[in-house]
Protein backbone atom coordinates (compact mmCIF):
# COMPACT_ATOMS: atom_id res chain seq x y z
CA UNK A 1 0.00 0.00 0.00
CA UNK A 2 3.18 2.02 0.74
CA UNK A 3 4.55 1.76 -2.48
CA UNK A 4 1.36 2.27 -4.66
CA UNK A 5 1.09 5.78 -2.93
CA UNK A 6 5.02 6.79 -3.06
CA UNK A 7 4.79 5.83 -6.83
CA UNK A 8 1.55 7.98 -7.32
CA UNK A 9 3.04 10.86 -5.63
CA UNK A 10 6.53 10.17 -7.49
CA UNK A 11 4.94 10.05 -10.97
CA UNK A 12 3.38 13.30 -9.96
CA UNK A 13 6.39 15.03 -9.24
CA UNK A 14 7.81 13.49 -12.61
CA UNK A 15 4.80 15.57 -14.54
CA UNK A 16 5.22 18.82 -12.25
CA UNK A 17 8.95 18.77 -12.75
CA UNK A 18 8.41 18.84 -15.95
CA UNK A 19 6.31 20.97 -16.95
CA UNK A 20 7.92 23.71 -14.81
CA UNK A 21 11.74 22.97 -16.13
CA UNK A 22 9.61 23.32 -19.89
CA UNK A 23 7.82 26.62 -18.45
CA UNK A 24 11.69 28.34 -17.05
CA UNK A 25 12.99 30.94 -19.90
CA UNK A 26 17.15 29.88 -20.29
CA UNK A 27 19.65 32.06 -18.33
CA UNK A 28 20.69 33.62 -21.98
CA UNK A 29 17.26 34.21 -23.34
CA UNK A 30 17.87 38.03 -24.31
CA UNK A 31 19.95 38.87 -27.99
CA UNK A 32 23.62 38.83 -26.64
CA UNK A 33 23.01 34.87 -25.68
CA UNK A 34 22.06 34.17 -29.13
CA UNK A 35 25.79 35.08 -30.50
CA UNK A 36 27.36 33.72 -27.18
CA UNK A 37 27.65 36.92 -25.25
CA UNK A 38 26.64 37.04 -20.94
CA UNK A 39 25.82 40.01 -18.95
CA UNK A 40 28.36 39.54 -16.56
CA UNK A 41 31.91 38.24 -16.24
CA UNK A 42 30.90 35.07 -14.04
CA UNK A 43 31.21 31.56 -15.16
CA UNK A 44 27.67 30.69 -15.93
CA UNK A 45 26.31 33.69 -16.54
CA UNK A 46 24.50 36.48 -14.32
CA UNK A 47 22.76 35.27 -11.11
CA UNK A 48 19.69 36.86 -10.68
CA UNK A 49 16.94 36.36 -7.47
CA UNK A 50 15.41 33.09 -7.92
CA UNK A 51 12.00 33.17 -9.31
CA UNK A 52 8.70 31.17 -8.18
CA UNK A 53 9.55 28.57 -11.10
CA UNK A 54 13.09 27.79 -10.09
CA UNK A 55 11.62 27.69 -5.97
CA UNK A 56 9.34 25.34 -7.30
CA UNK A 57 11.99 22.99 -9.62
CA UNK A 58 14.08 22.93 -6.52
CA UNK A 59 11.39 21.66 -4.21
CA UNK A 60 10.38 19.31 -6.59
CA UNK A 61 14.07 18.07 -7.59
CA UNK A 62 13.99 17.24 -3.71
CA UNK A 63 10.80 15.29 -3.26
CA UNK A 64 11.88 13.62 -6.58
CA UNK A 65 15.18 12.32 -4.60
CA UNK A 66 13.34 11.26 -1.99
CA UNK A 67 10.58 9.42 -3.35
CA UNK A 68 12.87 7.82 -5.56
CA UNK A 69 14.99 6.75 -2.72
CA UNK A 70 12.01 5.56 -0.51
CA UNK A 71 10.71 3.36 -3.32
CA UNK A 72 14.28 1.54 -3.90
CA UNK A 73 14.64 1.03 0.09
CA UNK A 74 11.06 -0.58 0.17
CA UNK A 75 11.40 -2.56 -3.13
CA UNK A 76 14.89 -4.31 -1.67
CA UNK A 77 13.40 -4.81 1.95
CA UNK A 78 10.61 -6.00 0.35
CA UNK A 79 12.33 -8.59 -1.69
CA UNK A 80 14.95 -9.97 0.85
CA UNK A 81 18.69 -8.87 1.30
CA UNK A 82 19.92 -12.37 0.44
CA UNK A 83 17.75 -13.08 -2.47
CA UNK A 84 19.23 -11.59 -6.52
CA UNK A 85 16.83 -11.78 -9.63
CA UNK A 86 18.87 -14.62 -10.85
CA UNK A 87 17.30 -17.03 -8.02
CA UNK A 88 13.87 -15.38 -8.85
CA UNK A 89 13.82 -16.33 -12.45
CA UNK A 90 15.62 -19.51 -12.68
CA UNK A 91 14.35 -22.03 -9.75
CA UNK A 92 16.04 -25.64 -10.83
CA UNK A 93 18.90 -25.19 -13.60
CA UNK A 94 18.51 -26.52 -17.30
CA UNK A 95 19.33 -29.11 -18.27
CA UNK A 96 21.44 -29.56 -21.88
CA UNK A 97 20.98 -32.15 -23.70
CA UNK A 98 24.59 -34.27 -24.80
CA UNK A 99 25.31 -34.03 -28.20
CA UNK A 100 25.41 -36.43 -30.55
CA UNK A 101 28.19 -38.08 -32.19
CA UNK A 102 28.46 -36.96 -36.19
CA UNK A 103 27.87 -39.83 -38.20
CA UNK A 104 29.64 -38.88 -41.71
CA UNK A 105 28.12 -39.54 -44.68
CA UNK A 106 29.10 -40.75 -48.19
CA UNK A 107 28.67 -38.82 -51.45
CA UNK A 108 26.02 -40.46 -52.61
CA UNK A 109 23.70 -40.18 -49.31
CA UNK A 110 24.84 -43.53 -47.64
CA UNK A 111 25.95 -43.51 -44.36
CA UNK A 112 29.54 -44.50 -43.67
CA UNK A 113 30.28 -46.86 -40.90
CA UNK A 114 33.81 -46.20 -39.96
CA UNK A 115 35.63 -42.64 -38.90
CA UNK A 116 37.29 -41.04 -42.19
CA UNK A 117 34.43 -41.21 -45.15
CA UNK A 118 35.37 -43.65 -47.97
CA UNK A 119 36.00 -42.24 -51.48
CA UNK A 120 33.15 -42.06 -53.72
CA UNK A 121 33.27 -45.35 -56.29
CA UNK A 122 32.66 -44.38 -59.64
CA UNK A 123 29.23 -44.75 -61.61
CA UNK A 124 28.48 -48.29 -63.21
CA UNK A 125 28.91 -47.85 -67.02
CA UNK A 126 26.29 -49.04 -69.67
Amino acid sequence: MLTVILTVIHVLVCLFMVIVVLLQSGKAADLAGAFGGMGSQTTFGPRGTATALSKATTVAAVVFMITSMSLAILATRSRGASSSILDTTHAKPLSVPAPQPRVPIHMSGQQVGGGAPQPAQPAPKK
